[in-house]
């Protein structure tokens, strides 16, 4: 059997980027492979009306290859909606509509659907790795980790009935709208959503409550918007871990918090309620954690706790909705003992997304969306989504296959060379 030269394991946005800016590369052969029966993003969150919170040109390609023939005008121009699209001036695209393209290259695309990958395993016989893909054996010289990230519940609420998470929020929606009251817990672009969706739906009273001290718009000036370029992907893989480590929950604003638009509209939707007199029958209370919850026959007991008062309360509430997160998966299952990892028990990941091996793996194992701790807040990104997998594909062949720019921000982070002499700030 001759190995592949390269094989993802995962097909989401950035896999099925790397694979579009694979697909026609003289000489290397490359399979992606995916558990799910199609292509699937983030489906629990189609609310109507919902769009990217990045341009368009965050597509699968066009920040590397804009002339690609799977960019996202290609698509428009194949559906003969390049007119409609231009007349619409729409920077920001619906998100149903990303999802449809991204289905749209996965069809034309090497990706195999329904083919979940088991295991990885290092074959020093083959010098390849060996993957185990529903009782298949496919061999690969490198392989590169796109497998997304999980739902994650606070500690208190995991377990409970009636506790649901925003991932899983369409399918739970008739439910939710017809309960006696609803309380959404997370103060991040999903809980916005999920609680304007709620409050336009619902007569009963719905509920938002957020451990961070305010419902904060999210950092959108250009120059704030500069910390997701490669130039500060390459500062931030240079400070010492503690620092990086510090850094990333002191940026929440630029990936935890709301656009200005649906905070806009969710004020919009309560001034509505006011017309005629009366208030809204919907609590919005920041700074305020859930510390302890229990279930009950009706709904979910809730003990809580005001992070500045240090005062408690608690109440009960008949369905949560837990807009808290996501984290990145646990690989051991799948990885075995083929990663180095660091003190923290995270993986090792190098500048070109390559994770360190163990002695005596002379394969390549790179990784996408797993090194937030590495690489900084852009590690989710799909504005950086295109370079990265550019610096990947560049990697696995050893050459120049796409060309990407040595400079992409217009701020200078940190000092570069001697910066002992005087002026030598750039």
């Amino acid at each position: 059997m001759t190995p592949l030269d390269l094989a993802g394991i995962g097909v989401g946005p950035f896999n099925l980027s790397l694979a579009a800016l694979a697909d026609g590369v003289d000489g290397l052969s490359a399979a992606f492979f995916e558990r799910e029966p199609g292509f699937r993003w983030h489906p629990g969150m189609m609310i109507d009306g919902t769009t990217l919170q990045v341009p368009f040109l965050a597509d699968l390609v066009s920040l590397v290859e804009p002339a690609h023939p799977l960019s996202f005008l290609s698509y428009l121009r194949a559906h003969d909606r390049l007119f409609p699209f231009y007349f619409a001036e729409k920077f920001h695209i619906p998100r149903a509509e990303y999802d449809d393209y991204c289905r749209w290259a996965a069809r034309r695309l090497p990706c195999r659907f329904d083919s979940p990958v088991e295991s990885v395993r290092w074959s020093d016989t083959e010098e390849a790795f060996v993957l185990d893909v529903g009782g298949e054996r496919v061999l690969a010289r490198s392989v590169v980790l796109g497998v997304g990230t999980g739902p994650v519940l606070p500690e208190p609420l995991r377990g409970l009935d009636r506790v649901t998470h925003s991932a899983q929020y369409l399918a739970a929606r008739d439910r939710l709208v017809e309960a006696d009251d609803v309380t959404v817990i997370g103060s991040g672009q999903s809980g916005a959503e999920v609680f304007l969706d709620l409050l336009r739906r619902r007569r009963g009273a719905v509920r938002w409550l957020t451990r961070t001290r305010a419902f904060a718009p999210m950092e959108y000036s250009k120059l704030g918007l500069e910390q997701f370029t490669p130039d500060y992907t390459r500062y931030f893989r240079g400070l010492a871990g503690p620092v990086r480590a510090a850094l990333v929950p002191a940026q929440w604003q630029l990936h935890k918090a709301i656009s200005a638009e649906t905070i806009a509209e969710i004020h919009d939707e309560l001034y509505r309620r006011t017309v005629g007199g009366g208030w809204p029958d919907a609590t919005l209370a920041p700074g305020v954690e859930v510390v302890a919850a229990t279930g009950a026959p009706d709904g979910v007991r809730l003990r809580l706790r005001h992070v500045d008062q240090g005062t408690t309360s608690s109440l009960r509430t008949t369905e949560v909705v837990c807009a808290t997160g996501y984290a990145e998966r646990d690989l051991s299952g799948l990885l075995g003992d083929l990663p180095a990892h660091d003190d923290e028990g995270k993986l090792v990941v190098d500048g070109d997304y390559r994770v360190a091996l163990r002695p005596g793996v002379t394969g390549r194992l790179y990784a996408q969306n797993a090194e937030r701790h590495t690489h900084g807040v852009g590690a989710p990104d799909l504005g950086l989504a295109a370079w990265r997998a550019a610096t990947i594909l560049n990697s696995v062949c050893g050459r120049v296959v796409h060309r990407l720019p040595e400079r992409t921000a217009y701020t200078t982070f940190g000092f570069t060379g001697d910066s002992t002499t005087e002026g030598s700030a750039t």
